[in-house]
């Protein structure tokens, strides 16, 4: 059975908060290290899974249109069932893991999750792999809800933001790849093959996450009421303005993402005629801008400029780029082509990376004790919101890209208005 993860917590705060000068012991400082590291990629694992559910289908939806005639728009539906499952899972595990502990909840959601994204691939209408989706994402949301949690558990302040960037790096190489792999299986099988490799990468997680990844959360420190506490510590969180403030502009920031991901596919092969590997090789490109900027942001920014400025100047870049893009998408400069809407696309992207990890950790920040109920607030907020992002992308057919750069620009000004309007962080001293 896996070490103790309370000792795992402790020997990361350890080397977190040991004085400049006293080192540790040879021996323990290695362990520590490599305790590190080992939990950094197991959560980066848990945080990869839901971009790798979601990404690694998305070359296969024309072909899944076709395949179980139904339109697009019923299709796309297939994601906004998933994202809604991650976001309503989330309100359920949050509370959970904080009343029993990190490790119990995540491994019974890693088990529903194999299950259902098995079922899926012997799915044989578009309703039933909407409903098997469903299940995927409600299950799927323990490893996204509690990988967070872990992160609040052992680290603070600078710390924290650091430590949320590198799972940027480490979840990121997921879309960077998930779209490449899933072109290659359809060289190789239909779209089911997708699902198949999954399920496969289901089992390896939860091995790992079963073998490596303890307890964080000492007995102690958990919470011992009943669905009505964890009610009450929702509506506690919800009446901080400051946290509200950050959790609705990172959710409708990945709203204007999810925007991208619901659209691209359609976008880019069926209006601008790109092949699926073309396509996944532009998203692994854009993926590739936004883990560069989550590093830059992680790696010298935090310590060096506050978060909020950090953020503010995120949320602009996202606007100004969504601006070009309806711009460009409208025809007001004539037919543009694939180049400028794809280097549109990746601007918006890169931005992300100051955008995301910023809101997360500014909001966790404010919630040391209810790390889990946090985390699942700023989960299902952003989930919910980006699955009413996903189907309003199609509202006008498959012919134009105008409804996808609407959604974007709507959710990113919206971000930054409720940035401001909330958090307003020209009040209040910047922490980190």
């Amino acid at each position: 059975m896996p070490e103790s993860g309370v000792s795992r917590a402790q020997q990361i705060r350890t080397t977190d908060t040991a004085p400049q000068g006293a080192p540790l012991p040879g021996r323990a400082a290695t362990a520590a290290r490599r305790t590190g590291l080992l939990v950094t990629l197991v959560l980066g694992g848990l945080t990869a899974l839901p971009p790798l559910s979601m990404d690694m289908y998305l070359p296969a939806l024309p072909a899944v249109t076709d395949s179980l005639h139904a339109p697009a728009a019923t299709v796309q539906l297939t994601l906004t069932a998933c994202l809604t499952g991650m976001a309503l899972g989330q309100v359920v595990v949050g509370p959970m893991s904080d009343r029993w502990g990190r490790r119990r909840p995540l491994l019974l959601g890693m088990a529903v999750y194999v299950l259902a994204t098995a079922l899926c691939i012997f799915a044989p209408s578009a309703g039933l792999l909407i409903a098997f989706r469903l299940i995927q994402g409600l299950a799927g949301a323990a490893g996204i809800v509690i990988a967070r949690a872990v992160v609040r558990d052992m680290y603070d302040g600078v710390a924290m933001a650091r430590f949320f960037s590198t799972l940027m790096l480490i979840s990121g190489v997921a879309p960077v790849i998930a779209p490449v792999i899933g072109g290659q299986v359809l060289r190789l099988t239909d779209w089911r093959g997708i699902f198949a490799v999954l399920t496969g990468v289901g089992l390896l997680l939860t091995f790992v996450v079963w073998k490596w990844l303890g307890e964080t959360l000492p007995p102690a420190e958990r919470h011992t009421g009943g669905i009505g506490d964890a009610l009450r510590t929702m509506r506690a969180l919800l009446a901080d303005r400051v946290f509200t403030g950050y959790m609705i502009a990172g959710s409708l920031a990945f709203a204007a993402l999810f925007a991208y991901v619901s659209a691209s596919p359609f976008v880019i092969q069926e209006i601008y005629g790109a092949s699926p590997q073309t396509f996944s090789l532009l998203f692994g490109i854009n993926s590739v801008g936004l883990i560069t900027v989550g590093q830059i942001n992680g790696k010298l920014l935090v310590g060096r400029v506050s978060l909020d400025k950090a953020l503010t100047f995120g949320l602009v870049v996202i606007v100004a780029a969504a601006t070009a893009l309806l711009l460009m998408t409208s025809g007001v400069f004539g037919d543009v082509g694939l180049v400028p809407v794809a280097a549109g696309l990746f601007v918006l992207m890169s931005a992300m990376g100051l955008a995301m990890p910023n809101t997360n950790a500014q909001a966790l920040m404010r919630t040391k004790h209810a790390a889990g109920s946090a985390s699942a607030l700023l989960g299902t907020s952003q989930f919910l919101i980006g699955a009413i992002a996903s189907p309003l992308v199609g509202i006008a057919g498959e012919e134009t890209a105008v409804p996808m750069a609407v959604v974007q620009l709507v959710c990113a000004a919206g971000a930054l208005a409720c940035f401001l309007g909330l958090c307003r962080p020209w009040q209040r001293p910047s922490a980190i």
